[in-house]
């Protein structure tokens, strides 16, 4: 079903089957999922429809117009924008029918077990072992992540582990998927400058993971992994916003309502700042585009490098904007909240906040590198590492 046309007619009919007045949102959801109109770039089967990517804007336009629930993407986006394309891509027929539904429909929320206290930028560097229990037993994973959003609401999680120390740091990865409710997994909360703690720390003791939630091949882990990050620095950076959206909203929201704080300096900069947002915004719109013809690539990476400057810019401009209010902070209450919200706080919070930006999804000095080398071709620095075995790198 490749037609404009017919994908309204599709939408239409699962409207008047399901009307979102009268139906229970959990159930139009459901409708909506095995109608092939949940991402209708999936295969038939598994929320979709083997249609072109840049169809579900057809669908989704449908669906607004009639109020039709959505499925809270924000609360649920590391599952809708790692996850899952992980899984679409190494997952076995029997993981993708397990997985997807259930995750799409935000039945099963996921979190990303990646970064470790020691592997962070050089995450091939990461530690935590897995070993399998006989050739056709359980894998056995010990270790340490940090860094890992929603960990204390997710049920699954993405997960990279060391199981061959013997080999170069990069082959000797495999990639899980993870319980979270197992025995041996423990979340603890990693209260940050915002006072919150939306992030966490995740130990690993003994956590028995079966051979059946490894996705795609032993010591491959870095390969399918790389799907992962390429898809995260897309739902980052090249997330649709309108235009004057996000973050630079609030800063004009702030200039026009407050006109005695205005500033020629000010004036200045906000709008070099505004001219980048929409210049970031149209970059996304056509890295979309781009997407629409096959896999993310590494311009995800340079418009998560914009989007992290963008928001600490902006946010900082905001409360110099705002003189001695700028320093007031709203909340320092100790929550732990389910996504981060940017636009519905004060200026303090964003300002602290965006200070994560250049780090998370990774950091903006490694992306910087990705760009260096894959977008512009320029050569790579030395490594000393790349041939050594893991286990001989000085730790």
């Amino acid at each position: 079903m490749t037609d404009a046309d017919a994908l309204r007619r599709r939408t239409q009919e699962l409207l008047a089957a399901h009307p979102p007045a009268t139906t229970d949102r959990a159930d139009f959801l459901a409708a909506r999922f095995d109608a092939g109109l949940a991402w209708v770039h999936y295969p038939v089967g598994l929320g979709g429809l083997d249609a072109p990517r840049s169809l579900q804007a057809v669908v989704d336009a449908e669906l607004a117009a009639a109020g039709a629930p959505d499925n809270d993407p924000r609360r649920i986006g590391i599952g809708l924008g790692m996850a899952a394309p992980t899984i679409l891509a190494y997952g076995t027929e029997e993981q993708k029918r397990r997985f997807l539904r259930p995750l799409w429909l935000g039945e099963e929320v996921w979190c990303q077990l990646f970064s470790e206290p020691g592997a962070g930028s050089d995450l091939a560097a990461l530690s935590t072992r897995a070993v399998r229990e006989g050739e056709d037993g359980d894998w056995v994973v010990n270790g340490q992540k940090v860094w890992t959003s929603s960990a204390h609401v997710a049920r699954w999680a993405i997960l990279i582990a060391r199981t061959d120390p013997d080999v170069p740091k990069h082959r000797g990865i495999t990639y899980f998927l993870c319980d979270m409710t197992d025995p041996g997994v423990e979340v603890r909360p990693l209260r940050q400058i915002t006072g919150e703690a939306e992030f966490n720390e995740v130990f690993l003791t003994d956590v028995r993971i079966p051979d059946a939630h490894r996705l795609g091949a032993v010591g491959d882990g870095w390969k399918v992994a790389q799907t992962t990050l390429n898809n995260e620095r897309v739902a980052i950076g090249g997330a649709r916003i309108p235009r004057e959206g996000g973050m630079i909203a609030t800063a004009a929201r702030t200039w026009r309502d407050r006109p005695e704080l205005r500033t020629h300096d000010l004036h200045q900069r906000l709008l070099d700042l505004w001219v980048d947002a929409e210049v970031a915004r149209l970059t996304g719109e056509r890295l979309r585009q781009q997407l629409a013809l096959g896999q993310p690539g590494p311009e995800g990476s340079g418009m998560k490098l914009a989007f992290a400057r963008l928001n600490q810019e902006i946010s900082g401009l905001e409360v110099e904007l705002l003189g001695e209010e700028g320093l007031l902070y709203g909340d320092w209450t100790m929550r732990r909240p389910e996504l981060v919200d940017f636009t519905g706080r004060d200026a303090g919070y964003r300002y602290l906040r965006s200070k994560g930006n250049s780090i998370e999804g990774g950091t903006s000095e490694v992306l910087l590198n990705i760009v260096a080398e894959r977008v512009l071709g320029l050569p790579a620095e030395p490594r000393t590492d790349k041939d050594v075995a893991w286990k001989d790198l000085a730790r």
